[in-house]
Formats: C-alpha cells, structure tokens, sequence
C-alpha cells in the first residue's frame, strides 16, 4: 500500500515538472525591474507601463516566434541594493530577459548579475560608464553619454561663450559632467561654475545663485525629473533670463507639469519625445494615451522600444536561446518599416550602444516643440537593413 501511495506521489510530481516545463517552453519569461517608489517612482513608471503595452500588443498579434511573453514586474525602490536583489531573483527564476533598472546608478549594480547568468538585459540607464566595461550582455534602450553629449556640446558651442553647469552628484550626473567637459573642449565654449546638487534635493536657491554670480551666458542643467523641476522654478524665481539647456531629462513631460511655466523656454538635446515627427512615434502616443490616460515621457518609449528590440534580436537568431540574442544584438540594424514597434531606424555597436535619429526640442507654451531633427553620429542607421523575421518552428 506504501509502494502504490510513493508511486502515485513520484508520477503527480513528475506531471508537475513536465507541466512546468511544458508552460516554460510556451512563453518567453522578462522582468520588468524598475523604480516605482522612491526618486526614480516617475521613470519607472514610465518605463513599466512601455514595457507592459509593447507585450499587450506583441501578444495581440502571436507572440515571438509562436511564444507569448510574461512579464513580472518588481520595484528596487530606486535602492541599487535592492535592485541587485531583484536581479538575483530574477536569474533565479530563469527569466530569459530582464529590462530595467532605469537608473544609472542601480543598472551599474545590478547588471553583475544579469552577466554572470548570461541574461540579456536592456537599460534605461545613460552614463557612459555603463556600457563601457564591455558586458557583453546589458543593452541600452536610449542613448548613453557617448551618443548624446557630441551632438549637444555641437549645439551648445556654436552659441554660447561661457557656461555654468549644474549636475547631480550621482553616477548619471558625474558622468554627465565629464562628457560635457570633454566635448566643449573641443569648442569655443569655457565652463566657468561646477555647481554639484544631490540626488533629491529641494533647495536650488544656492546652485541658482552660483551659476549667477559665475556670469555665465547660460547655464546647463543635468540632474533627475524632479530637481530639474525644481531648478527650473528657483531659475524663474530669481530672475535668470538667459538660456537654459539641458539633455533629456530637463525638458521631460514630468518635468514640464512639474515646473509649469518656469519649463518655457528650456531647450534641450533629447533622444526620444512623443512630439516628434514621426506617423509611428505619434501612434504610440496617441496608444499610450488610451492605455494610461496620461502622456508618456521618454522613459515610456524607451520601455516600450525596448521589448520590440528584443523580438527583432530573437527573430534574427531564430530560436529561443540567450547567448544567441545577446551574439544577434551585436551591430544589429532595426529598420522601423519592418519592426514599427522600434518607432525609429535604429542601430546598435559591439558595446550595446544605441544609434538612431535625435531631436534638438525647445518648450513653448508647456509643451516639447521639435526644432531641429538630428542625423544619426553613424549614417549608416537612416538606411538600417531589416532584421528579417523567422518563422516559428513547425510543432511537432
């Protein structure tokens, strides 16, 4: 009687497994490890519900490769403890991709762990020093330091004689500091006030006065959504009526609604924005809008692109397999008339480095207006090839 009630025991364990297996092998597993509470709550977010609307849509129309994606969300609190945690967890749980965090500083943590397992993950992280340490596995969703400050210390050499910076004293920031100075150098422009702000801070009365007694033509403002909120309204608040420029995150919708009428006027060099000309980029807006009832910032598109990337890179190396993905990630060009979900051609190096069309945008009457469109720094991606989909395997 024993025998027969182990036996019974040993078969319903092993339909168990082969259910288990059998439910992994029919979806593609990503986490979505981001911040939604804490500084980071607004990018996350963003990022999150990108993430979310690209799977809605990639399993609308049958999944990648035949396989529907299941997506678990997690927040770091925007700690990079916690996100290295996260991380861990994840690669236990045998997810085959994990996008997020947004953050610099929690990426540059927790993408240790993506590598050791050899998990493709996708950042919304900028610093430059992210990609620099050659992981061969961590992949970014927007342009980091290297890509965006060239194309900028290019606008801002051509007008201006004298700058102040104000950055945030955090991995994102500092690295934001050395790329500025290293492009200007190559410019007429002369940065005349270093001006270090924290993560979070409130109080911009002091960064603001600095950069006015330095008597700097204009001032470049690098820190988080809030605090460049925040900068934006102590700037209106004495007075400065020169010009303020930023990367992306000065002029965010975020940004924007936080900083009301102080944001007009505040130009800024940014990667993605839901205003640009673009018939795919103004659906997703339109998409997102009806999903979220709020209007995305750069953040979302980023979340959002980077789950059809990852389709594009499975597709090219036609099978389930995360070495292959990460090896077909290398040099990958992704034509937008073939994978529309990219919203833009787009390109990426042997570093996981990003390439595609950028935008100079100015804020007028509380919203981004697109100024200028900006080539690619390699020509190559206006005539990106198509990564030709692969059909799923016949079942057996």
């Amino acid at each position: 009687m024993k025998k027969r009630f182990a036996l019974k025991c040993l078969v319903a364990a092993s339909l168990a497994v082969s259910s288990g297996l059998t439910m992994a092998q029919n979806t593609i597993k990503i986490a979505n490890i981001v911040e939604l509470s804490g500084g980071g709550a607004s990018a996350g977010t963003n990022f999150k519900n990108g993430v979310e609307m690209a799977v809605k849509e990639i399993n609308a129309a049958g999944g990648i490769l035949g396989k529907k994606i299941e997506s678990v969300t997690s927040d770091t609190q925007t700690n990079p403890g916690v996100a290295k945690g996260l991380t861990q967890k994840a690669v236990d749980d045998d997810v085959f991709a994990i996008f997020g965090p947004v953050f610099s500083g929690s990426i540059m943590v927790s993408m240790a762990e993506s590598r050791r397992a050899e998990v493709p993950n996708w950042t919304g992280g900028e610093a430059a020093s992210i990609t620099a340490q050659g992981n061969p596995y961590v992949f970014r969703t927007s342009f980091g330091q290297s890509s965006s400050f060239p194309k900028l210390a290019r606008y801002i050499g051509g007008k201006v004689k004298t700058l102040a910076v104000v950055y945030v004293n955090n991995d994102f920031g500092k690295g934001g500091l050395d790329a500025i100075k290293k492009e200007l150098a190559k410019t007429p422009t002369k940065i005349v006030a270093e001006i270090s702000t924290d993560s979070g801070q409130v109080d911009f009365s002091s960064a603001v006065l600095k950069a006015k007694q330095s008597n700097a033509d204009a001032i470049f403002v690098y820190t988080n959504e809030e605090e460049s909120a925040r900068a934006l309204r102590e700037l209106r608040k004495q007075g400065w009526n020169k010009p303020v420029i930023g990367e992306t995150t000065l002029t965010g919708q975020k940004v924007i609604e936080l900083a009301g009428d102080a944001a007009n006027g505040a130009v800024a060099h940014v990667g993605l924005t839901v205003d640009a000309p673009k018939p795919e980029m103004l659906k997703f807006k339109a998409n997102f809008y009806q999903n979220y009832k709020y209007i995305s910032d750069h953040n979302g598109i980023k979340g959002y692109t980077g789950v059809y990337v990852l389709k594009a890179a499975i597709e090219k190396a036609g099978k389930l397999d995360r070495k292959a993905v990460a090896q077909a990630m290398k040099g990958l060009q992704i034509s937008a008339k073939q994978h529309p979900g990219v919203l833009m051609d787009v390109s990426f190096d042997d570093k996981g480095d990003i390439d595609r069309e950028s935008f100079l945008v100015e804020v007028k009457d509380g919203k981004q207006v697109v100024v200028e469109t900006l080539p690619p720094l390699n020509p190559i991606v206006a005539a990106a090839a198509p990564a030709k989909p692969v059909a799923a395997p016949a079942k057996k």
